[in-house]
């Protein structure tokens, strides 16, 4: 069994995967700013730390080392570089949680060389210095251009699910039953998303595989904002109130001006089979709506 450290696990889909963990057998260490979630007492380790304050993180870390790390909480370059240096002893596996935000927008599904970190030029800052792609950006870049250890950088699009704190799909769910207007930019637009018990999965089954670099992970499909307004206002049985982005108020967190959706025909040449968006989508919704 592997000895793990998760760096942002006690919410969403980084919940999930420390109970994979543990029910893996491995021996789990959490590290987070805050106090352990209940159901996790007792069967992990525990590091309360603020990762953003280097000198704290040097000293809580220490001399312990990890077999593999999981880091869902990291948005800049220096949270990147101090990484490395505070981890260049124990030589883990680092899986950092990335995401789609990485590519640009426009409209085409992208691949995981669209984005290149190996080469993209490094910029020092924190994450008050970029916003939240751009800090992802450079974070992949310090990572492969300075980490002596193996890096996977896990791109993830939108993650859904029942204990999303982001309640970007309640959302529209709320809007539409409450009669409330949602602004969007393209109704055709395509997305496509992950559910949070798949990302979760996909993470374990990472730090257990060889491959590095890069990789994207997402359901198959993707869906249009016209075609997910008609299954929430089919499983709602009220119609949506909508208007143009011009209404910045009442703006739809998925409201984007061209599709943007990854291919990951990567991942699944190297064993991992992804769901379809029908497979959970309708039924995430049912949930939501009767929560």
């Amino acid at each position: 069994m592997a000895s793990i450290l998760v760096i942002g696990g006690t919410r969403f889909f980084g919940k999930k995967l420390v109970k994979r963990l543990i029910d893996h057998g491995d021996t789990v260490t959490v590290m987070t700013r805050t106090s352990l979630p209940p159901e996790f007492q007792g069967y992990v380790n525990h590091l309360q730390c603020d990762r953003t304050n280097f000198e704290d993180f040097k000293t809580t870390i220490g001399a312990k080392t990890f077999d593999i790390i999981y880091d869902n909480i990291n948005y800049s370059p220096q949270e990147a570089t101090q990484t490395i240096e505070v981890f260049a002893q124990s030589n883990p596996r680092y899986i950092f949680t990335s995401t789609l935000s990485v590519h640009d927008m426009d409209g085409r599904a992208k691949v995981e060389n669209d984005f290149d970190p190996t080469t993209y030029p490094l910029i020092a800052g924190d994450s008050s210095q970029f916003d939240y792609g751009e800090g992802k950006r450079q974070a992949e870049a310090a990572y492969f251009q300075k980490a002596a250890f193996p890096v996977v950088a896990v791109r993830f699009p939108m993650v859904l699910g029942e204990d999303d704190y982001t309640q970007r799909l309640l959302f529209h769910i709320e809007r539409i039953e409450q009669q409330k207007t949602i602004a969007f930019v393209n109704l055709d637009a395509e997305m496509g998303f992950i559910h949070s018990d798949e990302a979760a999965d996909f993470l374990f089954w990472a730090g257990r595989e060889t491959f590095t670099g890069p990789i994207h992970a997402a359901s198959h499909g993707q869906i249009s904002m016209q075609s997910l307004i008609s299954l929430i206002e089919h499983k709602t049985t009220m119609q949506a109130m909508i208007t143009n982005a011009d209404d910045e108020k009442n703006l739809s967190p998925f409201a984007i001006p061209q599709s943007w959706y990854m291919n990951t025909d990567y991942a699944a040449s190297l064993g991992f089979s992804f769901s379809t968006l029908d497979d959970w989508l309708p039924s995430l919704i049912e949930k939501l709506k009767n929560n």
